[in-house]
């Protein structure tokens, strides 16, 4: 059967949102007061694993960068402070250019729209709604499960094939959740280099262009 487009899977931070700069800062700030050596590690740790969750990324920097891994509960803290740095200004970052307008444009499509990211579930449905978009996506899903098993879940749940989907993101943790669970895949240029046979913009402005052609010649 010809694939034919169904579904859009997004990424949100610097797919969305303009709002990668606003974690950086936040992780900056949230290690102030280790060396510099230590901090330079931890945020190109956090550009090299964009999609994966602060959680994740704050217990590996302790582990492996400071060599004092954290509990449970001091890990918890660590991620409530990151969510205080953060929540209200990723609110107030602009757009990535071209992703509103392409948003709005299939607002009210046949489409289904998801958005999968490494941010904490709760706390991305909150800057959604904050940001006029709930009504766009049919389902908002977020850290701590893992984007392979979200796509999974939706796949399995809209009775979708993964041929007939694209997940659109800006980091490898992206690019790597399609490619295993057989979704196409376009990616937004950031901190990351795709490999060369990938489709690759450097802002949402041609996106539908992009899809298009994609489903043109399959």
């Amino acid at each position: 059967m010809q694939p034919k487009l169904r579904a859009l899977f997004f990424d949100f931070d610097g797919v969305i949102l303009d709002s990668v700069p606003t974690k950086t800062k936040a992780f900056q700030i949230l290690f102030g007061d280790y060396p510099t050596e230590i901090i330079e590690k931890v945020l190109e740790h956090h550009r090299m694993h964009g999609g994966i969750s602060r959680v994740e990324k704050i217990a590996h920097a302790h582990a492996h960068f400071i060599g004092t891994p954290l509990s449970e509960q001091e890990l918890e803290k660590w991620a409530t402070r990151f969510s205080a740095l953060v929540i209200e200004e990723v609110i107030g970052s602009n757009w990535i250019e071209g992703a509103r307008e392409y948003l709005e444009h299939i607002r009210n499509s046949e489409l289904k729209v998801f958005v999968i990211s490494g941010t904490p579930q709760d706390e991305l449905r909150y800057i959604i709604e904050k940001k006029g978009l709930k009504d766009i996506f049919h389902e908002q899903l977020g850290s701590p499960i893992k984007k392979p098993a979200h796509i999974t879940t939706l796949l399995k749940r809209y009775q979708l094939r993964p041929a007939d989907c694209v997940f659109i993101g800006d980091a490898f943790t992206d690019y790597d959740a399609a490619k295993d669970t057989g979704l196409h895949f376009i990616g937004i240029q950031g901190d990351v280099t795709f490999p060369d046979d990938t489709i690759v913009l450097p802002n949402c402005c041609g996106l539908e262009t992009a899809i298009n052609d994609m489903f043109k010649t399959r």
